[in-house]
């Protein structure tokens, strides 16, 4: 979709590359939301864990860092800007 509409962006594989506790922030930072905002509920690491939500936002991030698969995605960022990419068609909001 976005080589479709000419925009250059860059993937990086969560799974092997996963963001840092400080990169998380800042993207949190830059959507404008809490930990509990992009926390994914169905993971199956948020059963593991244990987790509800209701955990503190330093808590969340810190096992997002550990569990790249309890974040939201895909994010796209550009500049000072981010979006979750759900639906898809929000990317193009960075453009």
């Amino acid at each position: 979709m976005l080589e479709d509409n000419g925009i250059e962006y860059t993937y990086r594989e969560y799974r092997q590359d996963p963001l840092s506790a400080a990169e998380i922030r800042d993207v949190l930072a830059k959507l404008g939301v809490e930990p509990r905002d992009v926390l994914r509920k169905n993971d199956k690491a948020y059963k593991e864990q244990g987790l509800t939500g209701d955990e503190s936002a330093k808590k969340l991030i810190a096992l997002m860092a550990q569990h790249p698969t309890l974040l939201q995605r895909p994010i796209g960022v550009r500049g000072k800007q981010a979006r979750i990419g759900r639906p898809p068609e929000t990317l193009l909001e960075l453009a």
